[in-house]
């Protein structure tokens, strides 16, 4: 992770020289998924109801989608309603989706102007007709632009994803168009809400809560996360650029072990299936 100096020095920087700071370092990741969270608590703590907390998250979705655009970011998903979502109160979950109707109206042109293209993943069909109308014309508007990809999760729920997933691939054995034997994890991940969209590589969840919530399961299998005090209502552009350089000073490893500690330790690398070698750094004796 970024040393504490590190991350003060970048967060003294202006917004425009944050930006080109993160972006002349590199190695961005393609894919960041959110879980944004905190909505509820940053209405309470300024004595509002709830829904006030999800109406100011809209500007944290919009300072986001700039911040990513600016730094050339692909795709960025959102955990914008979860399966869980479903079991709050039902004047709570109709206002939800109203309000994200009213969003997707008012967002689209901007949307439209940054070049964004619009994608939705999770179980579309329990959305209510007027939320999926709005969103389908949404999706149908945007569907020629090259910039970044904004994947809102909706009616979505990790577990249920896979369990789609098996189902579907369950299918294709049984019909004989897959052998049991020849079935590979991209076989499996052609079952998912979103095959075509790359694993993300760095998963944020704002509010201090340590857990992935449902969200992403199989695809954040290494995914580096990074989990943020800020309520979601107050995250901006530099939280997300200060979160893009926390996971460029990071090293990906994927399970493996870095270039410079593959060897036995004597200044000779060698295979990791080398049964010599762990002889040797076991001192195992013949």
């Amino acid at each position: 992770m970024a040393s504490p100096h590190d991350m003060e020095t970048l967060n003294a920087l202006g917004l425009d020289d944050l930006v080109a700071r993160v972006t002349e370092r590199g190695d961005l990741p393609n894919h960041v998924a959110i879980i944004m969270d905190g909505n509820g608590r940053w209405a309470q703590k300024r004595f509002l109801p709830r829904l006030a907390g999800h109406r100011a998250g809209r500007h944290a979705v919009r300072h986001c989608v700039e911040a990513c655009g600016r730094i050339g970011i692909q795709v960025l998903t959102l955990y914008t309603f979860s399966q869980e979502n479903f079991n709050r109160p039902a004047a709570e979950v109709k206002a939800l989706w109203h309000f994200l109707q009213e969003t997707l109206g008012a967002e689209r042109d901007e949307l439209d102007r940054r070049n964004v293209r619009l994608a939705a993943c999770g179980a579309l069909d329990q959305l209510p007709d007027k939320a999926r109308q709005t969103l389908t014309q949404a999706i149908d508007t945007l569907a020629g632009n090259t910039g970044l990809t904004l994947n809102l999760a909706l009616a979505y729920g990790g577990r249920q994803e896979i369990l789609q997933a098996a189902l579907r691939l369950s299918e294709r054995l049984e019909s004989g168009e897959l052998k049991a034997d020849q079935v590979t994890e991209d076989d499996f991940a052609q079952g998912l809400y979103s095959p075509d969209l790359p694993d993300p590589d760095l998963v944020i969840r704002t509010s201090g809560e340590a857990r992935l919530s449902n969200f992403l399961l199989w695809q954040s299998a290494y995914s580096e996360i990074l989990i943020t005090p800020v309520l979601w209502p107050d995250f901006g552009q530099r939280d997300l650029l200060l979160a893009v350089a926390d996971y460029q000073n990071r090293e990906r490893r994927f399970g493996a072990l870095p270039a410079d500690r593959t060897g036995d330790g004597q200044g000779k690398a060698g295979s990791l299936l080398d049964p010599a070698r762990w002889k040797r750094l076991l001192k195992v004796r013949p």
